[in-house]
């Protein structure tokens, strides 16, 4: 058996996370996400969730400054939210619409 992990993905796309971001897309595409976890809550003495997520639509362009790579953005209340926006955001955006 290989001891690489597989990639986690949703909806198609892959999910890569570094600390409280979490970069939903490829970057061999036009556009990624950016979820960024901005609070979170402890809700048992093993389970923390979050509590505020901003969702950014970015161009992967690496010519361009970063705030000039921000499309759309938004915050929700949840992970699940926040995700769920995220799909739907970089579905339309790599299909052109």
């Amino acid at each position: 058996m290989s001891s690489e992990k597989a990639p986690l993905t949703y909806k198609g796309h892959p999910l890569r996370r570094k600390g409280n971001l979490i970069y939903y897309g490829s970057m061999a595409e036009k556009y990624i996400i950016m979820l960024q976890v901005l609070a979170s809550q402890k809700v048992d003495d093993d389970l923390t969730l979050a509590s505020k997520v901003s969702v950014q639509l970015q161009l992967t362009d690496p010519d361009l400054k970063s705030r000039d790579r921000v499309v759309k953005k938004t915050e929700k209340d949840d992970l699940y939210t926040a995700i769920d926006v995220a799909s739907i955001w970089l579905d339309r955006a790599l299909s052109g619409r």
